[in-house]
């Protein structure tokens, strides 16, 4: 191709993408999954504890940050799309905490149940001079009680109609059973919404059916029993997941080496990352499925979606922490590339 016409190419891609983008505001996607609180501890270090060979960190703030499947949500929010939220929180303080910032930022929290003796989720991280040292879990990972589960299959039966498509955000926290995922992939199907997952790998059997799976490097290599070491290992562990799980789409996100895309009967399509600097990856696979999700209920094809996810994932791992992405952001981002 010549030089003038791969630069209207590039110009013409990026206008269709742009034209996609201010589509997001009309899609409504429903987030189902873990919800957690990102809990961060920011601090600095000049000696060593006497008590062990430890850092003794200094504290200087303290914030808090929707985790696990409120994180999705924060992301969509954020890119200007149309969200509820479906999970459950313990009858604690963070979980309070989970709902009360739901709210102030107009999110549908119809769907979110609280249970009793249930711990809410909470990661903590300790973070000195842009270094995490060491997180802290407190966590209740059994399956729902009956009366919860009963509640939220009840609430997806009569909402589902309501939205465009659904992500399933499992963290392997125990909304997401066998039970709960078949019904909701059922469900969605029979209103013909899409269904995007982001898989835990103790579950992958589950997702059999689903529209889109977005598995990263790690857990492709251990769902498919392929160790993904170079590109040949990483097109065979994506034919062996798409043919397993049956689904439309498979993704597999890289982290620093990009994403690639598996669909039946096409070659693998690889996207290479558009990552400036990497600082934490923490929350990048929440980017990923919220921006193609937006993408796809906005009518993007598979590959648009997925380019856009891929600016969004590079423009979250230049930042600390759980982060999310900006539509100006994104935009820019696609404008400098361009």
């Amino acid at each position: 191709m010549c030089e003038g016409c791969e630069k209207m190419s590039e110009k013409k891609g990026q206008r269709t993408i742009e034209k996609i983008l201010d589509r997001f505001s009309k899609v409504k996607i429903l987030v189902i999954g873990d919800i957690m609180m990102d809990r961060f501890i920011w601090g600095k270090v000049s000696r060593i504890s006497p008590e062990a060979p430890v850092p003794v960190v200094a504290v200087e703030k303290e914030t808090f940050l929707l985790g696990g499947a409120a994180n999705v949500v924060n992301n969509i929010r954020s890119l200007g799309g149309k969200v509820s939220l479906c999970g459950v929180v313990g009858d604690d303080e963070m979980g309070q905490k989970i709902i009360k910032e739901l709210t102030q930022m107009g999110i549908g929290i119809h769907g979110v149940f609280v249970e009793e003796g249930r711990q809410t989720t909470t990661k903590t991280r300790i973070i000195a001079h842009h270094q995490q040292l060491v997180r802290i879990d407190r966590e209740t990972t059994d399956h729902l009680k009956v009366l919860t589960f009963r509640n939220v299959s009840e609430f997806l039966k009569v909402k589902i109609e309501n939205f465009d498509g659904i992500i399933l955000s499992d963290y392997g926290k125990g909304l997401l059973t066998r039970e709960l995922i078949k019904t909701t992939i059922r469900i969605a199907k029979e209103a013909r919404k899409f269904v995007m997952v982001d898989p835990k790998l103790n579950n992958f059997s589950f997702y059999k059916g689903a529209t889109v799976v977005t598995p990263n490097s790690k857990e492709a290599s251990e769902a498919s029993g392929i160790p993904v070491a170079d590109q040949s290992s990483l097109i065979k562990a994506g034919r062996i997941l798409l043919r397993r799980l049956k689904c439309d789409v498979l993704v597999i996100t890289r982290g620093e080496e990009g994403i690639a895309i598996f669909e039946p009967h096409q070659e693998p399509f690889l996207v290479p990352t558009i990552a400036k600097e990497v600082y934490d990856v923490t929350g990048a696979g929440d980017t990923v499925i919220g921006t193609m999700a937006l993408a796809l209920g906005a009518g993007a094809r598979v590959i648009e979606a997925t380019k856009l996810a891929n600016y969004a994932a590079g423009i979250v791992v230049g930042k600390v922490g759980t982060a999310t992405v900006k539509r100006e952001e994104l935009i820019k981002a696609i404008r400098e590339r361009s």
